[in-house]
């Protein structure tokens, strides 16, 4: 376990001391079952430029695809998962999503709508040992640049549910927030795609980015 911490510092540091040459990399899970984690094509960058904008981050706008049981997983600080249906982890896959996530790697499971009940199994493979908790209203990730005294916002109706901010905390820390009956990557998408109001759209970017600011200062 220690070379995969070590692996990951190092390389999150030389991304963030490049000195404006190398950018910090986000990158979308490819998983297998026939869901499309290939969804939301727009969503990443465009919550880099907003970050970048924003926050004064160093982000990279073009995003990666990286296969869950890659171990260029530990290349990059934050990896979004995303889709609308089946999620499928053999064994090897769960150890290494297991094992990043330990290492200090940020898993942000993003409901698109229809994911839910895949992806709760599917994570009881990485962690059998914990369960996804409700996050206070007054967690930290609430608390960031951007302050949302109600917690995860609507973005999307999908069935009507309020949103919620899930988590698997490991040790003490959090390890993977998983947004749903929200749909964040649909807000972050170009305007165009789906004729959001900017003002949801304002909303969904800016919890992206408390979700990024949090995840760089735990890692």
């Amino acid at each position: 376990m220690i070379k995969y911490i070590f692996l990951l510092c190092s390389l999150f540091l030389v991304v963030v001391d490049g000195h404006g040459q190398d950018k910090i990399k986000l990158a979308k899970l490819k998983y297998d079952g026939g869901g499309d984690w290939y969804a939301n094509k727009t969503a990443l960058p465009n919550l880099a430029s907003f970050c970048n904008r924003h926050l004064r981050m160093d982000l990279d706008k073009v995003d990666e695809v990286v296969e869950v049981g890659s171990p260029d997983i530990f290349l990059f600080p934050y990896i979004y998962l995303t889709g609308h249906g089946n999620v499928v982890f053999n064994s090897r896959q769960a150890e290494n999503l297991r094992n990043y996530m330990i290492a200090g790697g940020f898993l942000h499971i993003d409901d698109n709508y229809g994911m839910d009940q895949f992806i709760r199994l599917e994570m009881k493979k990485v962690f059998p040992e914990l369960e996804f908790v409700e996050l206070p209203f007054n967690h930290p990730i609430y608390d960031q640049k951007f302050k949302f005294k109600n917690g995860l916002p609507k973005i999307h109706e999908h069935d009507g549910k309020p949103p919620q901010g899930l988590g698997l905390i490991y040790e003490g820390r959090l390890v993977c927030f998983y947004s749903y009956e929200s749909d964040l990557g649909n807000g972050w998408e170009d305007q165009s795609i789906y004729n959001d109001l900017e003002s949801k759209r304002q909303e969904a970017l800016k919890m992206g980015a408390n979700i990024l600011s949090y995840a760089f200062m735990n890692f």
